[in-house]
């Protein structure tokens, strides 16, 4: 517990994140690193815990090239403006060369050396500064910093975005300036370890789970991804996590936080839209939007045709490409209007691309490359999305394709479960189409259900489709997020650390 004379101070330690307050000094909006999710929401609560008088402090590596603050002089100068105009530094960069140059967040050459930097000057100089009373932190790449905050008595939040984790031996860790001998008794091995010098160099630490294991509370993205681990549904979760969050859950020290779409993702607004409308108008809008999309990807202009939209990556192990690619004939040939825009990168393109060239598709299914304008009008142009992932720790398309006024067809999994809810007339219900059997036949069987709803009066659609936008964007932001992460700062701390 923070001293009576203060209000208690948050550390955000994310290595990603889409902006800062203006509050927070004159980096704050030149400040963006993104590749998923993680920063949208890392972004959000910062903000929200800013406006709200908290006292937050984000730590994040300094990716210069990424931040446009090119020279180190330049970057002094900004960094130095900051400190005059705040009582106190809120934002810290980890310092490292191995950070400054980089033009994305990940690199499967680099990341361990990239998380240990990162880490080691959140441990080695933010820490010893900010003294937070609370430190959140996020996914694998910051792993140790909850083992590290146990050893002070520092309470810590983990948040997982995704399962993924790495494995790195004390002894690189100390290599790499991290005085490990201080805090190893608090990180997680996946055999019990005998003593420091034979587990230095022969029982590797496990990152992400050293997180979940060292942590006062662990939350991930959707509250139903987390019971699908804890009740071991997924065979991909390796078993010592299953384990280590079924610890946490028992406990009561685990709960799950939806994510949400980026603000910017505003039928009236979104600045990569030509043609903006709303829940009151979406008929004329949508079918300006759709008229624009056939004729970019060069499908049939057919104001009538029913669109169906696949806008996540193109990866066969999570996103249920092989499930989709089953039955893409079989779809065009019962429904003679049919098109499909498929707006996305991916491993499994070249498949895609197969199927439309043998079975002469061209002009009823299109596939090109994600770009985000096409990706907007892909949302705002179509009548139904596709997401028939095999898992799905929160997603996102699920609850940006609604607010555009085109329904979700998904498989009914992870954090979709907790945000499409089934479709039902009679109850003036649902905002889209689910199937519980993970196969192609269970797809087929929710988009036939979805064209069914396509070929209803005008009059009907235009009800519910307004109906579900205006709860959509209502329900899936990120004001809701941030408020749900405050109450549970609140819980671990035992006070409140907002105004």
């Amino acid at each position: 517990m923070p001293p009576n004379s203060r209000k208690p101070r948050i550390l955000v330690v994310t290595p990603e994140i889409t902006y800062l307050p203006d509050g927070m000094g004159n980096l704050a909006q030149r400040l963006s690193a993104k590749a998923g999710g993680m920063a949208d929401v890392s972004a959000s609560l910062v903000n929200a815990l800013h406006a709200q008088g908290a006292d937050v402090h984000v730590a994040l590596p300094n990716f210069r090239r990424m931040f446009n603050l090119g020279s180190q002089s330049v970057f002094k100068t900004e960094y130095e403006k900051v400190d005059r105009n705040l009582p106190e530094q809120h934002i810290h960069l980890a310092q490292d060369r191995i950070f400054f140059h980089r033009n994305r967040v990940y690199s499967a050459k680099d990341n361990h050396n990239i998380a240990l930097a990162f880490q080691r000057e959140v441990i080695n100089h933010t820490i010893p500064q900010v003294r937070p009373d609370l430190i959140h932190c996020n996914d694998w790449m910051t792993g140790l910093i909850p083992a590290v905050a146990k050893r002070y008595n520092i309470k810590s939040l983990f948040t997982l975005h995704n399962i993924h984790t790495e494995r790195i031996s004390l002894a690189k860790i100390e290599d790499r300036g991290i005085d490990a001998a201080d805090f190893w008794k608090e990180c997680y091995y996946l055999r019990p370890p005998h003593h420091y010098e034979e587990t230095r160099d022969h029982n590797p630490v496990d990152l992400l789970t050293t997180g979940i294991f060292a942590s006062d509370h662990v939350n991930s993205v959707s509250p139903t991804f987390l019971s699908e681990i804890v009740d071991g549904k997924h065979s991909f979760v390796p078993s010592h996590i299953n384990h280590e969050l079924w610890q946490k859950c028992n406990s009561g020290n685990a709960s799950g936080i939806l994510n949400a779409p980026d603000a910017s993702f505003n039928p009236q607004t979104d600045p990569h839209l030509e043609h903006h409308f709303s829940a009151k108008d979406h008929p004329e809008g949508k079918a300006k939007n759709k008229a624009a999309l056939q004729h970019a990807l060069g499908l049939k202009i057919d104001p009538n045709a029913p669109v169906l939209l696949w806008p996540s990556r193109l990866d066969p192990v999570q996103k249920g490409t092989e499930i989709f690619s089953h039955i893409i004939q079989r779809l065009t040939k019962e429904h003679s209007d049919l098109q499909i825009a498929i707006v996305a990168s991916g491993e499994f393109k070249k498949d895609f691309l197969e199927i439309i060239e043998i079975h002469q598709l061209q002009g009823r299914v299109a596939l090109v490359d994600f770009t985000e304008p096409l990706s907007r009008l892909g949302y705002a142009g179509s009548d139904f999305m596709i997401m028939p992932s095999r898992f799905e720790p929160c997603g996102l398309p699920q609850m940006v394709s609604p607010m555009y006024g085109t329904l979700p067809v998904a498989h009914d999994t992870g954090g979709i479960h907790d945000t499409v809810d089934p479709f039902n007339y009679d109850l003036n219900s649902g905002n889209g189409f689910l199937f519980g059997h993970y196969t192609s036949d269970g797809l087929h069987w929710a988009i036939t259900e979805a064209l069914n709803f396509h070929r209803q009066p005008a009059e009907v659609k235009e009800h519910h489709i307004s109906r579900i936008m205006i709860d959509s964007i209502s329900r899936f932001n990120h004001k809701n997020t941030a408020r749900d992460y405050i109450k549970l700062y609140e819980q671990i701390l035992g006070c409140p650390v907002t105004d």
